[in-house]
Formats: structure tokens, sequence, C-alpha cells
């Protein structure tokens, strides 16, 4: 068994603008992983679809996230599931957005920077 830990998102947040990362993966273990993801206001959500399921709490901005064929207007406090499969992208980005992110079970690349992106940073 592992120890717990703690995180603080500040913290996560100022490391990840540091690095100028779109994806900042703070956690890893076999039932589930976790990070932060920004996308600035105006600009375009490359992810794809991924093979788990995976639960959104934004954390600050707003935007549009469509998943499936709804669409829902999120913001500062928003918690969003999106089954794993399901088409999903965040668009409409009226200021800047900051997400935490989980996937359960861990996002199934182990060798490579995991989190939402297709296209990794």
């Amino acid at each position: 068994m592992s120890d717990a830990e703690l995180f603080d998102i500040k913290e996560l947040s100022a490391r990840q603008d540091a690095d100028d990362r779109r994806y900042l993966e703070f956690l890893r273990v076999p039932a589930m992983s976790a990070g932060v993801y920004v996308l600035a206001a105006g600009s375009e959500d490359p992810q794809s679809p991924h093979g788990e399921d995976e639960l959104y709490h934004v954390l600050a901005g707003r935007a549009v996230l469509t998943a499936g064929e709804r669409e829902y207007e999120v913001a500062a406090g928003s918690v969003c599931f999106v089954p794993a499969k399901m088409p999903h992208r965040f668009h409409t980005i009226t200021e800047d957005l900051r997400v935490l992110v989980f996937f359960a079970p861990c996002e199934r690349e182990p060798d490579a920077p995991a989190g939402p992106d297709a296209v990794r940073p």
C-alpha cells in the first residue's frame, strides 16, 4: 500500500505554467490518474475520446463542454462526468480554463505524459 499524498493546486498550477504545459499529471495509481488541464481563452481543445471514464472539476474559467450530443456551459465549480470512449471537448472558451481531471482507471499510456490531450505537450 502506498502512502497518502497531499497536493496543492496553486503549487501544481505554478509548476504547470512555468513549464508551459497544457496538462500536468500529478497522480498515477492503477485505479486512477489525475492532472490539471489548462486551455487559454479562444484556444481549441485537441483531445479525442479516452478509453477511461473521466471526471472534470472546473477550477477557473468559462467554456462550453460538448460531450456526445449534449452541450454544457461550465465555469468554476462545475463538475462533469464523461464516460469512456464518448467524444468530448471544450470550446467557446471565453476565460482561461483550468480543470482538475480524474481518469478511472488510470489513463493507459504509462510511457507518455498522460492527460486529456490527443497531442501531447
